[in-house]
């Protein structure tokens, strides 16, 4: 059974910086384990949409508002995977969620609870 537990979430006034962590608990392996991982978010009313990407091979990708302010990283030892989040902006508001590509290891995906970012002044 794996877990994925998000935090670093929060109050941050625009132009602030926060890192939120998504940490892979109850598995037995490393987060190679998964396809990839990635960070979603969903502001109210809104779908639910891709912010970054990390593959099991290290690339990279975001969608195009936060590139150049957010950077998604990995601790592998820690089964940990962060979202360094820069230069925020009142449009970055949503709950942020942590999604694990399990399909090849362990036949499905996981997402976590979900943190909350508020941009506000």
């Amino acid at each position: 059974q794996v877990q994925l537990v998000e935090s670093g979430g929060g109050l941050v006034q625009p132009g602030g910086s926060l890192r939120l962590s998504c940490l892979a608990s109850g598995s037995d392996g490393t987060i190679f384990s998964f396809n990839g991982m990635a960070w979603y978010r969903q502001a109210p009313g809104k779908q639910r949409e891709l912010v970054a990407a990390v593959t099991r091979g290290g690339t990279t990708n975001y969608t195009d508002p936060v590139k150049g302010r957010f950077t998604i990283s990995r601790d592998i030892a820690k089964n940990t995977v962060y979202l360094q989040m820069n230069s925020l902006k009142p449009e970055d508001t949503a709950v942020y969620f942590c999604n694990a590509d399990g399909s090849s290891h362990y036949g499905k995906a996981y997402w976590g609870q979900g943190t909350q970012v508020t941009v506000s002044s």
